[in-house]
């Protein structure tokens, strides 16, 4: 599998209470990853720990078929239903930001054990010429980087990420919603700093009509779960 697992994804940073850590871990592996992949049109989900960079600590990602699967039925029945465990789980998470997103571009040759996420906002409502700097320019650049296995870029729906759910009423804490997405997959981090330094550096950027400097966190990979008949819960 290269590319990302699908049309769309879920993207979502996060800090955890030191005091949940425990508890945020075991619901994540044994309970949270296996529902997610048992909801249809779930492919994969992935985990990460923030190791350099700016941003929360924690990233997750969850990649689907297509965009209607995150608006659609199955996913916010569950959305609506937490399970105990759920409802003792995410009271501990701080300063949540979650985005459903349409694949713009996912160029990739394999997965990378280190992932960047570059959270782009456009200067202003005339966001063409920075779409297509990113498209035609900066992903291409990216991806024949030495040490880079992947480059995905997705645009947030913003009304469907803010769609209110009993899961978001539970966690008690305001929920942000993240402008474009750009990850970039590695072989490490240093390989990922350098290609962001040599490709699209804040000034690049700027200059294509972004808000600079985007909000760059760089992660390191901590689990990922297969849609499979042996390990969608």
């Amino acid at each position: 599998m290269s590319g990302l697992a699908g049309e769309a994804f879920v993207a979502i940073w996060h800090d955890i209470a030191p005091e949940g850590l425990d508890i945020f871990y075991e619901w994540h592996h044994r309970e949270h990853m296996p529902e997610r992949l048992g909801i249809p049109g779930f492919r994969r989900g992935r985990r990460y720990l923030r190791v350099d960079g700016a941003g929360q600590d924690y990233f997750n990602l969850y990649e689907v078929d297509c965009f209607e699967v995150l608006v659609g039925q199955d996913y916010l029945n569950r959305l609506n239903a937490p399970t105990p465990r759920t409802k003792t789980a995410v009271q501990h998470f701080r300063k949540v930001t979650r985005g459903l997103c349409r694949v713009a571009a996912s160029n990739g040759i394999s997965q990378g054990g280190v992932i960047a996420t570059l959270r782009i906002v456009a200067a202003s409502d005339d966001d063409g010429a920075l779409k297509r700097h990113l498209l035609r320019e900066a992903i291409p650049g990216l991806a024949e980087r030495a040490g880079i296995v992947g480059v995905h870029l997705g645009f947030t729906d913003a009304a469907g990420s803010r769609i209110e759910t009993a899961e978001k009423k539970v966690r008690g804490t305001a929920t942000d919603v993240p402008p474009w997405v750009l990850m970039i997959e590695g072989i490490g981090s240093d390989a990922v700093k350098r290609a962001i330094g040599a490709v699209i550096p804040d000034a690049v950027l700027a200059k294509a009509g972004a808000v600079s400097p985007a909000l760059t966190g760089i992660y390191q990979l901590e689990a990922q779960r297969l849609k499979t008949a042996w390990a969608a819960g």
